[in-house]
């Protein structure tokens, strides 16, 4: 800072340091907590859109199905068209691609994968028009029926609100992310009740990050949507069963973690087949606004022969979870709710993933269940659990969202004592599905379009590395008592400077801020005169104790690629971009660099004991 040509001299107690650092996280407690109000009230909102989208789908229902105007719940599966039934879907697939035409093609698909590309690359900014053309879209969908749930258009929706308010709002892209999130998650909560679940969701599949300021919004969301539920919908689980389920035995739990192997392969092979159909409409020589009225045939030729795959469909996971379903339905709803369903979803029609994924879990757990109950009819293997296990298998495999399959299970039947079934199940679903699949039901879309979506959660390595465990006294410091004409002589004789920024400092070692390369070198400025009379950023420094994260921040704001670490205004080193990127190949080589530090072999370890007195031994001998 100048006055009047004269270098003046700033304040660089740490004290003044210590009440920035404690104003900017004030201010930031501050900011989670208008975040987490937000969150709540979005989840106020989206539990009421849940309950609105539920009668909304019991409406349509009923009037393509029975010709009754009513909110009744209603099962399309009592219908009484006989083969006039492939008519209804057919109609519900026009008008939902013509919504899709006219309205927006992203109400097209499952909700998830839309959500988690808009936050890879969108900067978490979904159109408003999804808050209300997803729901509706849906709606029509599954109450023609569409094989479908009502958790993702309610996911996609919630979404969609939060991040509707994220950009009415003035906040960071992240803080955008976050709402968005919320909102999703308290619409699955809103639905099904298991705010556990939901925000694990948010961890595995949308967030890609887990910090308070992310954690703190979702779980208040999700709590919020759970309250929902039980004031809206209904106090207990959403999948009750009349009986508790008894602890597993060895030989169980060892079928079961066999069985999660299996279930593993069929979620591949449903992955597969499911993009495989969609690759098929890509090639169809129509609009694809056409294609869901494509997807509705096979919808309506399905329901004709199997009633019980039309719509919703939570009622099969019921009937599947009490093991008293003959298994021939159970092998028809396995087979033809997945074909009903991947041929919808592949034609882009608006609908869900999660409940058609639990039937055919189910219905697969159901058939295992009864084998391994006919080959060991002694070893506590049933129907019921086997049906639980199948369901977070398949949804394990499938999405690869381990924790949040387990918990859901949970939390919608409340049986506590199928948590070590449902680990071994999901473990080993989720192994095989890693082994054999790139991406999942949920990546693959937006894997095609070329969005990389991150695969692991770990600390930020900058976070956890302070600027005094780097620091460097080598490095270039110049006095501001030098000329000018003098300092640009010396510079330019040396060859190995990298930097855009020098360091300058008075007699005594104190800092005196940083000068750029374009002002040293700016002709307007004579050569007699000082260096200490052009600094113009004497603010920009760094402490031994803070953290790289910080100092990184630092450099990425003033767009510098150096800074002096000072403490009581001496500076005792120099940190630079080469130093952050030093730091990065450490951590790669965590992951990579393979080394023993113990060997079974007697002599090496006999080396290791008494390398010192080896190394002398050599000197020795040379």
């Amino acid at each position: 800072m100048l006055n009047n040509g004269i270098p003046v001299s700033i304040s660089l107690s740490p004290t003044l340091q210590r009440e920035n650092v404690a104003s900017k996280k004030k201010y930031d407690k501050k900011r989670l907590l208008r975040l987490s109000l937000l969150a709540v009230v979005i989840a106020i909102c989206i539990s009421f859109i849940a309950k609105l989208l539920v009668y909304l789908i019991d409406l349509i229902t009923n009037i393509a199905f029975y010709g009754n105007f009513s909110i009744e719940p209603s099962s399309p599966m009592h219908h009484s068209y006989g083969i006039f039934v492939v008519a209804v879907p057919i109609v519900g697939g026009l008008i939902v691609g013509l919504m899709a035409l006219y309205g927006s093609k992203a109400i097209r698909g499952h909700g998830i994968p839309e959500a988690m590309e808009q936050i890879l690359t969108n900067q978490s900014k979904i159109k408003p028009a999804i808050t209300y053309l997803k729901p509706l879209s849906a709606a029509i969908s599954i109450g023609t029926g569409g094989p479908f749930g009502a958790e993702g258009p309610i996911i996609a929706t919630g979404g969609a609100l939060g991040s509707t308010l994220g950009q009415l709002i003035k906040i960071t892209p992240n803080e955008r992310k976050i709402l968005l999130a919320a909102g999703a998650t308290a619409g699955m909560s809103a639905i099904f009740g298991s705010p556990l679940a939901a925000i694990l969701l948010a961890i595995e599949l949308l967030l890609f990050e887990f910090s308070a300021r992310s954690f703190i919004p979702v779980a208040l969301a999700c709590i919020t949507g759970a309250a929902g539920h039980h004031l809206l919908f209904e106090e207990g689980v959403v999948f009750p069963l009349n009986f508790l389920l008894q602890p597993s035995s060895n030989y169980a739990l060892l079928f079961y973690a066999t069985m999660g192997i299996v279930i593993g392969l069929i979620s591949v092979i449903v992955t597969k087949v499911v993009y495989w159909i969609e690759d098929v409409f890509e090639k169809l020589p129509i609009h694809w606004a056409w294609w869901p009225a494509i997807g509705g045939i096979a919808v309506g030729v399905v329901g004709f022969f199997a009633p019980r795959t039309l719509g919703v469909g939570y009622s099969n996971i019921t009937d599947l979870l009490t093991g008293t379903m003959p298994m021939q339905v159970v092998l028809s709803l396995c087979v033809l709710k997945f074909l009903s369903w991947a041929i919808s979803l592949g034609s882009g029609t608006s609908g869900g993933t999660l409940a058609p994924l639990l039937t055919i879990g189910g219905a697969t757990g159901a058939l295992i269940g009864s084998i391994g109950m006919f080959w060991f009819p002694n070893s506590g293997i049933n129907i019921p659990l086997s049906v639980l296990v199948g369901m977070s298998a398949m949804f394990a495999g499938a999405s690869r969202a381990f924790l949040t399959s387990i918990v859901f299970a949970l939390e919608t039947t409340g049986q506590s004592n199928a948590l070590l079934p449902l680990l071994a199940t999901c473990s080993t679903s989720y192994f095989t599905s890693f082994f054999l699949m790139e991406n999942t039901i949920m990546t693959e879309k937006i894997a095609r379009r070329g969005v990389v979506t991150p695969h692991s959660y770990e600390p930020d390595i900058l976070e956890k590395t302070t600027v005094g465990q780097i620091v460097n006294d080598n490095g270039i410091v110049i006095n501001d008592n030098m000329e000018i004409g003098e300092v640009r002589h010396w510079l330019t004789n040396e060859t190995d400077l990298l930097s855009r920024y020098f360091i300058i400092s008075d007699t005594e070692g104190e800092y005196r801020g940083l000068l750029s390369s374009s002002t040293l070198f700016n002709s307007q400025h004579a050569t007699d005169k000082k260096v200490g009379s052009i600094i113009k950023r004497n603010n920009l420094f760094v402490q031994p104790t803070e953290t790289l994260r910080k100092a990184v921040e630092i450099m990425a704001k003033e767009n510098v690629d150096i800074l002096p670490i000072v403490v009581d205004k001496k500076i005792t080193g120099i940190l630079t971009y080469q130093h952050i990127i030093s730091i990065y190949k450490n951590g790669l080589d965590e992951h990579e660099k393979q080394q023993a530090y113990i060997s079974l072999n007697r002599q090496r370890l006999k080396i290791l004991v008494h390398g010192q007195k080896l190394v002398s031994i050599i000197k020795n001998k040379k």
